[in-house]
């Protein structure tokens, strides 16, 4: 398979400046549409995923899309992972809508190539700073052209980050954080999945704890991560995301493996069979 990342980030790029900074804090109310789950999707989410969705297949024959917009109408799509040995790309066109439909400047195009279960690049934009972020699977994560690395690991008193465990978290994860949040820095979140990846990847903070996920919020951002050095990881499995893992409970990034197990302690597998939990320790974010 033979494809320029660099013409992908400028395809993006393109599409985010025709169809989506447009129509930034210019929407009209019925403009703006619930979907099924409650959540807000734009007529520019719709313009955008039809414009990557034609470009991309263009620029690359025979692959098949997973679009945020069209897999919510059919999610028989996730089934493509397993079955089908075509390249996929995966598209969320606007992470971040509900900031996107309030105005706010916090929103990401992100852009995923996967063939079966294993991710091949990643890219998160964000339109309004025009940044770019780019990963190719063992080449290294770059921001606007700068190889990047992600937060130097620290004790967990100080270290800073998001947990994104209230609205979508299993009742049982969202009361262990709640429980134990004060034991670490944390920061308010972004409603952006791609502005957090963007965090961890400037180094800015060293953790993220995502409760959702879905492919098009996780595919680029936990590849450009694990590419920056950081340890990204399912919570009930101990293993790396793929594409279809859009109904597991969890998903933990953090500087490294220590760090990454000392925040869970294995709390979150107490009822996984084959997967007996560890003490958790005192300092466990996750543990009892």
């Amino acid at each position: 398979m033979n494809l320029n990342i660099s013409q992908v980030s400028e395809l993006i790029i393109d599409v985010a400046a025709r169809e989506a900074l447009p129509r930034f804090q210019s929407l009209q109310d019925h403009e703006i549409m619930k979907k099924a789950a409650g959540d807000l999707v734009t007529v520019a989410d719709l313009a955008v995923e039809r414009q990557l969705t034609d470009r991309l297949q263009e620029m690359l024959p025979g692959s098949l899309v997973v679009g945020e917009e069209v897999a919510e109408a059919d999610p028989n799509l996730f089934k493509l992972f397993k079955q089908t040995p075509q390249p996929i790309w995966i598209i969320d066109p606007i992470d971040g809508t509900g900031n996107y439909a309030r105005g706010r400047p916090i929103f990401a195009v992100m852009v995923a190539l996967c063939k079966g279960e294993e991710i091949l690049a990643g890219w998160i934009y964000d339109p309004i700073n025009k940044v770019m972020a780019v990963a190719e699977n063992g080449s290294g994560a770059y921001l606007d052209g700068q190889r990047c690395q992600v937060a130097e690991a620290t004790s967990l008193a100080e270290m800073t980050g998001t947990l994104h465990a209230s609205t979508f978290a299993a009742k049982a994860l969202g009361a262990r954080v709640d429980q134990n949040r004060h034991k670490v820095r944390a920061l308010k979140s972004l409603s952006c999945a791609g502005h957090e990846y963007l965090r961890l990847l400037r180094g800015e903070m060293h953790f993220s704890l995502f409760s959702r996920c879905k492919p098009w919020d996780h595919a680029p951002g936990s590849l450009l991560h694990r590419e920056a050095g950081g340890q990204s990881l399912l919570l009930r499995q101990d293993r790396r995301y793929q594409p279809s893992d859009y109904a597991e409970v969890g998903l933990l990034m953090a500087p490294d493996s220590g760090s990454w197990d000392e925040i869970k302690q294995d709390a979150s597998c107490r009822d996984q069979p084959g997967n007996p939990r560890k003490p958790a320790g005192p300092a466990s974010l996750l543990g009892d």
